[in-house]
């Protein structure tokens, strides 16, 4: 079977890189799998999870937003932030999703902090579900 190169990027650092069977990304059009030989492409990802098959074995990295690029043979993320499930430090985002929660229940917020708080939630979410499948 045919493999592509995958590069998950951030502005730290090289989150992954490596060969893999597949990819499956969650764009702001809905879930995108990306197998060898796909279509070029470019298109933003959402706060989600990324599926990463390579052989039997799959792994998540919680992804919180950024674009993805689909060449012939390579594909990059460019993420804001990317984290392997070993790297979640669970407690903390345990306290960011909780510290999100009450900014939200607090109402009286312009929109801009509203926006900001709702954003907070869904990284917290999204870290905590990737380490809880790990």
């Amino acid at each position: 079977m045919s493999t592509f190169l995958l590069e998950i990027v951030t502005p730290d650092h090289v989150a992954y890189s490596g060969e893999v069977d597949s990819l499956v990304v969650r764009g702001v059009e809905g879930e995108l799998g990306i197998l060898p030989n796909h279509i070029p492409l470019v298109t933003p990802l959402r706060v989600a999870p990324i599926a990463v098959t390579s052989g039997k074995k799959t792994t998540e990295i919680a992804v919180n937003g950024g674009f993805v690029e689909v060449r012939k043979d390579k594909v990059v993320v460019l993420a804001e932030s990317a984290e392997l499930p070993e790297e979640i430090d669970v407690e903390r985002a345990r306290a960011a999703k909780e510290r999100a929660e009450r900014r939200l229940a607090a109402g009286k917020q312009d929109e801009i902090d509203f926006r900001r708080a709702e954003m907070a939630l869904q990284k917290a979410i999204n870290r905590i579900n990737v380490a809880g499948r790990k």
